[in-house]
């Protein structure tokens, strides 16, 4: 097998599992482990992957921190697109929470048009503003720390409050989602913080989400895949991710 054959095969494997081993490639191609060390510094400088002690992981993307300001008029169509998705799932009469998420202001905005009459828990100012002309929907406004650049409640006080409810669905938005080390992620802790329990309020907790999200991580890992029921995207992310949701049984909308 030529070398660059070999490399071929090493990011397929790598596309397959999220990780590699030397020593197993040193097997598995008949060559030495000092040979497989080459081929992962030469995917290393192509930017491909990220070397670690005893073999490598792809090399993933890390998300842009920027303000709700900013992110409100990024990916607006995916983003209508999950809104929509959403809003098709949500019965009347049900009570949902929309944490801190540009794709759940659409969500608010989608049902704010509608004549569905829901009750909704929300921990942010957009949010609230969305049903200001509503006659079919209660609102219900989560207090603590005021976040500027998230313009929403975040903290102690607003975990605590939220803690007091048991809610039909539960909309979650996040930075990335590592599908290998299945990992769901945020910038800040205590925003992080505040998610994790809005999913423990949750009986059907859905993370909403722009298929691209799949190859992105933020700093602060605030839950783990398994403690969602299903991620609603724009596109339906490739064969490999949805292998793995479906072995841990995450449905993908």
């Amino acid at each position: 097998m030529f070398a660059e054959e070999r490399l071929d095969q090493i990011i397929k494997l790598l596309n397959q599992n999220g990780k590699i081993i030397v020593k197993e490639l040193s097997k598995r191609f008949n060559v030495t482990e000092d040979c497989i060390r080459k081929d992962l510094k030469s995917l290393e400088k192509k930017g491909i992957i990220k070397r670690t002690y005893g073999g490598a992981v792809l090399k993933r993307i890390a998300a842009q921190n920027s303000n709700i300001i900013n992110r409100k008029n990024i990916n607006i169509e995916a983003k209508k697109k999950i809104a929509e998705k959403a809003f098709d799932i949500i019965k009347p009469r049900e009570t949902i929470f929309l944490d801190i998420s540009t794709t759940n202001i659409l969500i608010a905005e989608r049902i704010a048009n509608s004549n569905k009459r829901l009750t909704v828990i929300t921990n942010m100012i957009d949010i609230i503003n969305a049903f200001s002309n509503s006659d079919y929907v209660e609102v219900i406004g989560i207090g603590g720390v005021f976040n500027k650049e998230l313009n929403g409640f975040i903290g102690s006080t607003a975990i605590e409050s939220i803690a007091k409810y048991k809610v039909d669905r539960a909309f979650i938005g996040s930075c990335g989602v590592n599908t290998f080390d299945k990992s769901i992620t945020t910038f800040y802790i205590e925003d992080g913080n505040t998610k994790k329990a809005i999913i423990q309020s949750g009986k059907k907790v859905y993370l909403v989400m722009e298929n691209k999200k799949f190859y992105f991580d933020g700093t602060y890992k605030f839950a783990d895949i398994y403690d969602i029921d299903a991620i609603i995207v724009d596109e339906k992310p490739e064969e490999k991710i949805c292998n793995v949701l479906a072995e841990i049984n995450v449905e993908i909308i």
